[in-house]
């Protein structure tokens, strides 16, 4: 296991592929949703062009993390352009999903120097607002993460994968995480607003979202893309919040195409 030391802690993350001098693809950065590990990415992985350098990692208070850090959007960025710094060769491709999504136009604002290319999935300028962010805070302290995961459930997955018993491994993977670090997250998302710095991005960008997606619909998703110049929007039927999970294969054909056309794999 790798270890990045941050100022509130330790940040595990993983490089897998070509060590940096060897890779002949891009070097892919994985930041991932609230309330889960650097897991989520695991059925994307066999599917990515060969040749490529994956960097995942576990967000402060998340996975095998530490708790820790302000409870920002500029804090969780900052430490992935650490990590992007100590790990990388030139500058890297971004791929976020929901919160980590967040994170990557966050990244792209304050270095875009370290950025090839963004790929935002199943996010927004904005997530919600403050108001619900700090309900669902409340209703976390008074009834512990076990309170919220049915519905939490609900928002991520269509029926049919709420029906197959892998849906408990899910789950287990959000409620047994920190509750700190959960709500340090939702904080983030409470007074993360990249509105007005992303719509200034000049990146090449995809933005992806799932047809069935409860936590971030398909409209709010293609809002984003439209502040992007350029900006490329794929929508993946019967997918919900987690494509990646519920459907790799239709994830990384979106992705790969994408690479494709802006990394020369």
């Amino acid at each position: 296991m790798q270890v990045l030391t941050r100022p509130w802690g330790a940040m595990h993350y993983r490089c897998d592929g070509p060590a940096p001098d060897a890779a002949t693809g891009p070097t892919l950065v994985f930041a991932n949703s609230l309330g889960t590990d650097l897991r989520l990415w695991d059925a994307v992985m066999p599917l990515l062009p060969a040749g490529c350098r994956v960097i995942r990692y576990d967000k402060a208070g998340h996975g095998l993390s530490d708790v820790g850090g302000s409870g920002t959007v500029t804090a969780l960025a900052e430490d992935v352009i650490a990590l992007i710094e100590a790990e990388a060769r030139g500058p890297v491709i971004f791929i976020g999903l929901s919160i980590g999504g967040l994170i990557a136009q966050k990244v792209a604002e304050l270095r875009p120097d370290l950025l090839r290319a963004l790929v935002l999935s199943n996010t927004a300028a904005k997530l919600g607002n403050a108001e619900g962010w700090n309900a669902r805070i409340s209703a976390i302290e008074a009834g512990g993460l076990e309170s919220i995961a049915p519905g939490v459930m609900e928002r991520w997955f269509g029926p049919a994968f709420r029906a197959t018993p892998e849906l408990a491994l899910w789950q287990n993977m959000m409620i047994r995480m920190s509750v700190p670090g959960y709500i340090a997250a939702c904080q983030a998302l409470a007074g993360g607003d990249q509105t007005a710095a992303t719509a200034k991005i000049t990146l090449p960008t995809l933005v992806i979202a799932g047809s069935e997606d409860g936590a971030s619909p398909p409209d709010l998703v293609r809002a984003t893309a439209d502040l992007i110049a350029g900006a490329r929007f794929a929508l993946i039927p019967g997918a919900g919040h987690l494509p990646c999970v519920e459907t790799p294969a239709a994830f990384a054909e979106v992705l790969n195409a994408f690479l494709k056309e802006h990394a020369d794999v």
